[in-house]
């Protein structure tokens, strides 16, 4: 079966009240799914309490400091903030981007991740793996959801210059992980020899050291 972008892309319109189930054939094997819940008022079906463990006052309806050196920051709700998460395979990020702000370059080492767009636009993508390097990309705008498989390099980038965006991703583990590449190659402590780097990225040693000079910020909190 040949497989295209669109096998990643659904035009969901999550920010519309309905009661129903779309498909998305990229999912397949994926072991992920994302569903819209709509609550009766709290009078009609009063809500079931939960041990403190189930539970966290995330604030994630508020806007969160995209001043950083990319333009975004990931709110992770993992194992780490919620304990009740322990051996149930899910987590769930905000994440909010500025005016031509993005989540650079990373992967997940532990999960999928499938996000959805709650405001704004998005440029998004991701790339397979040797030898094809193909890269899956889309413009999504609200209500649409896009699937980032395991292990995969993937972005974000808002390419609105006076609009920001906002996102909401569901990950396939407790504790998915992050590796932000560039970080990890030119932020590493203590440094990737340059001698290394140079060869692999067909540069001058001097680009290297100009690159690991650099401060590398951290977008997750």
């Amino acid at each position: 079966m040949r497989v295209n972008v669109d096998d990643f892309f659904k035009a969901a319109e999550l920010d519309k009240p309905r009661n129903t189930k779309g498909k998305l054939a990229g999912l397949n094997t994926l072991g992920i799914s994302l569903a819209r819940i709509d609550y009766a008022p709290l009078g009609e079906n009063p809500p079931h309490t939960h041990p403190h463990d189930f539970f966290k006052a995330a604030k994630l309806d508020e806007p969160r400091n995209t001043k950083g050196k990319v333009g975004s920051n990931v709110t992770l709700i993992n194992i780490m903030q919620l304990a009740g998460l322990n051996t149930l395979g899910i987590s769930l990020a905000r994440i909010d981007y500025a005016p031509l702000g993005e989540n650079p370059p990373h992967t997940h080492p532990r999960a999928t991740e499938i996000l959805t767009v709650l405001e704004g636009t998005l440029y998004v993508g991701f790339v397979t793996s040797n030898p094809n390097n193909t890269l899956f990309a889309k413009v999504l705008n609200k209500g649409d959801v896009f699937v980032f498989p395991e292990g995969l390099i993937h972005f974000q980038f808002n390419p609105v210059h006076d609009k920001p965006a906002i996102a909401l991703a569901a990950l396939s583990s407790q504790n998915p992980g992050v590796i932000t590449i560039t970080n990890a190659v030119f932020g590493s402590k203590p440094p990737i020899s340059d001698d290394v780097l140079a060869k692999a990225f067909q540069v001058e040693k001097g680009t290297i050291d100009w690159l690991q000079a650099q401060f590398w910020e951290n977008n997750h909190y």
